[in-house]
């Protein structure tokens, strides 16, 4: 009998041991959770050319491209690979699936890098060979997806001349848009976006970069609209971008560094972009790197545990029935969910969701595409110190 009460008696405290654990696992857990932040990026949003011409509200289709005069043979060519779009599609169309998971998902807030300008300006940038524009009407697609922020620091936002850019910027305020890298003047150009959450504030810096496509002609003057050009990677443009952030950032900030640089295509990241990322982030200069250009997702770093990512890849794109590059995979997307703990800027987690694009609307991506995502990544990450993890759901996580 006195064994069998030792026994229970040591039941008993094991069991109350595990609780008291368990309790403070969750306290810890509640106050991780209290002191991150989610958010949701994504790369290039293109909803000019074909997109355009399918949502309620058009520009003039004509098009100054080498082989494609008409923006609606984009629509064309889509339909011919996957059917018929019935037109004209609602403004939550191209969001297709991604609207229920971000309602699943619950980010706090919602950024992508818009490479379309919203203007009915006809003047096409004199010497460029892709031009996107959609109608100031369609900024009500931006709307139906709830988006927070828009980067403008990009290849694309003076397609139509400064005219067009500042339709753009006077549409996205008419539409309670935030935008940073663009503006009437440098000063302009260069502010934050200032988000502010239940969480604390986020700000959101845009920069646009010659090897991306943006021309220097188009960097904002003291007297003249633009973008925020960031001509090279030395040591002078690295403590220019500090003394920016500096003078604009107080205590318990979030630093989002939305920065467009590189080619289309490929997985090489050079030796000076990423000591340039990891300089950014040495210096307490910025907490997330927020990097696209690329048509494609590139591999993710996590330095000092913030994140890097190099090539966000497109979201939504008019690429359907178009052959070439096919082995980059660029009809694939991915949703990005980073939790950021807030008083430090360091990466708790990154969830990825796979997705694909289909008749100007994204859908999710097929296990096979998921699995070819996950390879891919892992591959490149390997480089960086990464590697990525699937779970039973078909998301995609990151680790480091």
């Amino acid at each position: 009998m006195k064994n069998y009460q030792k026994l229970m008696l040591l039941a008993s405290l094991l069991f109350w041991l595990g609780t008291a654990a368990i309790s403070q696992t969750k306290k810890g857990l509640v106050g991780k959770e209290n002191s991150t932040i989610k958010l949701f990026l994504s790369g290039d949003v293109m909803t000019g050319r074909g997109i355009d011409q399918v949502l309620p509200t058009s520009v003039d289709p004509k098009l100054y491209e080498a082989y494609v005069k008409d923006a609606r043979d984009y629509v064309l060519l889509a339909e011919r690979e996957h059917g018929k779009i019935k037109q004209p599609v609602s403004y939550a169309y191209p969001w297709g699936e991604a609207l229920k998971l971000w309602q699943q998902n619950a980010p706090d807030l919602k950024l992508i890098n818009l490479e379309t300008s919203i203007t009915t300006n006809d003047k096409a940038w004199p010497g460029k060979g892709i031009h996107y524009r959609m109608h100031p009407e369609n900024v009500k697609v931006l709307n139906s997806a709830g988006i927070d922020h828009i980067s403008l620091a990009n290849n694309h936002s003076l397609d139509w001349g400064r005219k067009g850019l500042e339709e753009t910027m006077k549409s996205l305020q008419a539409a309670g848009i935030s935008f940073s890298g663009a503006g009437n003047n440098d000063r302009e150009a260069a502010k934050a976006s200032v988000l502010e959450t239940e969480k604390g504030r986020v700000l959101v810096f845009s920069y646009g970069m010659p090897n991306s496509g943006v021309f220097e002609s188009w960097a904002a003057g003291s007297d003249r609209s633009g973008l925020n050009y960031l001509p090279g990677m030395s040591d002078k443009e690295l403590s220019r971008i500090k003394d920016n952030i500096t003078r604009q950032k107080q205590t318990g900030d979030l630093v989002v560094f939305s920065i467009h640089w590189g080619g289309n295509w490929g997985y090489d990241i050079s030796s000076r972009q990423r000591e340039f990322a990891h300089q950014l982030i040495d210096q307490d200069i910025v907490d997330i790197i927020f990097g696209h250009s690329s048509h494609h997702p590139m591999g993710l770093e996590v330095y000092q545990n913030k994140l890097i990512i190099y090539g966000a890849g497109d979201f939504i794109n008019d690429y359907e029935g178009i052959s070439g590059r096919e082995e980059f995979r660029g009809d694939l997307s991915l949703m990005y969910f980073p939790e950021i703990d807030m008083t430090t800027g360091q990466l708790v987690s990154l969830k990825m969701i796979p997705m694909k694009i289909k008749k100007f609307s994204l859908h999710g991506a097929p296990k096979k595409d998921i699995k070819w995502l996950q390879k891919t990544l892992s591959r490149e990450g390997k480089k960086l110190g990464t590697t990525i993890d699937k779970d039973e759901e078909n998301n995609l996580w990151l680790q480091w």
